[in-house]
């Protein structure tokens, strides 16, 4: 890893259409941040998948994950969209006074309306992490996930997919195992680029030492359960556990393991606070 890489980061850095072998592994405000992003073995077209890293002061920064649908083209663009979005709005934020969670909802509503002027259907999911110095805030909308657990492997924090699966086993109607080989699990209700889009947004939830955030696209939940995702998270430094991650995800795409999968293209943001 070159100087650059290990530098700690003072402006945005994006992550598009990526083709990743490993992770990449920076120094990000009171801890480091490893990314990971690859398309799905099962094509040759682009990752529609979309990342970002946001300095925001000091103290303060954004994370940004989307997974963009609606033809490979289309997806990719939906994707890119949604990211450069939420970082345009939180870098115009930093003289303005305004608080941070204004930039972030302005961020998601010039998505939706980026996305929307597309024209042909195209939508993507869209995280968002808001991490200051000693706390969490989570913005969601879509099925791409935001988990918090800490280093004995306790899930501090999980959110709701938007989609009628995620509904069902935060119901408790479907066992997690389950819905990641249900019918339906491709089917999302709450998507940027739709005229019904809706922000969820979670209360701030502190971070203790050693806690590690994960914002991921699907390709990382329909593949692996919260529960082994946990179990590789909590072993060893950051970049490792996501490289672990990344190479379970691609056995069971490729059908190595004998359990069943979903290919697909694959976006992991980590941050873990000193």
């Amino acid at each position: 890893m070159n100087d650059l890489q290990n530098a700690i980061l003072d402006a945005p850095t994006y992550y598009l259409d990526s083709f990743m072998e490993v992770p990449v592994d920076r120094q990000f405000l009171h801890g480091a941040v490893s990314v990971f992003s690859t398309r799905s073995p099962a094509k040759l077209s682009s990752n529609e998948d979309a990342a970002a890293i946001v300095p925001y002061d000091e103290r303060t920064g954004v994370l940004v994950v989307a997974d963009g649908m609606g033809g490979h083209a289309s997806g990719e663009l939906a994707a890119r969209l949604a990211v450069e979005s939420v970082v345009h709005a939180v870098v115009e934020n930093r003289n303005s006074g305004l608080l941070l969670r204004s930039a972030i909802i302005n961020g998601f509503e010039l998505a939706n309306a980026k996305v929307q002027s597309i024209g042909n259907g195209a939508g993507t999911t869209l995280a968002v992490v808001e991490i200051s110095e000693e706390q969490v805030r989570p913005y969601h909308c879509g099925d791409s996930i935001i988990l918090v657990t800490g280093q004995r492997g306790k899930i501090k924090l999980t959110t709701t997919s938007h989609s009628p699966v995620g509904y069902g086993v935060e119901a408790g109607l479907l066992e997690p195992s389950a819905a990641m080989h249900h019918e339906d699990r491709h089917l999302i209700l709450n998507a940027i680029g739709s005229t019904n889009m809706r922000i969820e947004i979670g209360s701030a939830l502190k971070l203790a030492a050693r806690d590690t955030v994960v914002l991921a696209s699907d390709g990382l939940t329909d593949n692996l359960q919260v529960d082994e995702i946990v179990q590789v998270m909590r072993k060893g430094a950051l970049a490792r556990s996501i490289q672990s991650i990344a190479t379970i995800c691609r056995d069971r795409m490729n059908g190595s393991s004998g359990l069943l999968s979903k290919p697909d293209d694959l976006t992991i943001v980590a941050f873990r606070r000193n």
